[in-house]
């Protein structure tokens, strides 16, 4: 094959091949569209109304106790596991049995035990989205899915207007767990189904 026809055939293949697909946008979207990520009440609200969007319950207070127990309560909970390193006060006003994670409880235990209480590593408002990864107040990720329930203990400042505010504060090589409502499919025609990945109830202490 002599350069000439090389060259022709090479220049009507790039002709007939696909066009090249455009640089990705590196500007994303930093925050929740039409939100002042400055406005915490406004990003709060915004954070509330998705998580109820999805079913779960949302309590707003100054401090833990009184909202968890409340929670707990409402929801019918007679037994919970907390992870080792949970602050204490934070069950103090709720009467139910009380279980720490350590040693870690089997799945049976788990699967038995009525409800879970975690803090978070971080949220998100635009999409009303908890984040585990493991940290403080968090635990391993099968205590935050066997029990029915998780109330989940959330401060206002770990919350982020959108995803890349979370992302920010969150280091990658922790088992990060995103959570977005209560754990909920429609893959089997299209019925919806709760509980099938996770907790079918999901309620959060949002402090203010």
């Amino acid at each position: 094959m002599t350069d000439t026809a090389r060259a022709e055939i090479l220049r009507r293949i790039r002709a007939a091949a696909v066009p090249p697909a455009p640089e990705p946008p590196r500007h994303y979207l930093r925050h929740a569209p039409g939100l002042d990520p400055d406005d915490r009440e406004a990003v709060l609200a915004l954070f509330a109304e998705r998580l109820e969007e999805y079913g779960a319950r949302v309590l707003r207070a100054p401090r833990p106790a009184a909202a968890v127990a409340r929670a707990l309560t409402e929801e019918g909970a007679r037994s919970l596991v907390v992870p080792d390193g949970l602050p204490a006060d934070w069950t103090a006003g709720w009467d139910g049995r009380v279980r720490i994670d350590r040693p870690p409880l089997d799945k049976a235990e788990l699967d038995a035990t009525d409800a879970v209480l975690t803090g978070c590593a971080a949220a998100v408002a635009d999409s009303g989205t908890l984040v585990l990864d493991g940290g403080p107040a968090q635990g391993r990720r099968a205590a935050t899915l066997l029990p029915d329930l998780h109330v989940c203990v959330v401060r206002a400042e770990q919350v982020h207007s959108a995803l890349p505010g979370a992302l920010a504060r969150l280091d990658p090589a922790r088992p990060l767990t995103f959570v977005s409502g209560p754990s909920a499919t429609a893959d089997i025609e299209m019925i919806r189904v709760k509980g099938v990945h996770g907790p079918r109830r999901l309620a959060v202490v949002l402090l203010d």
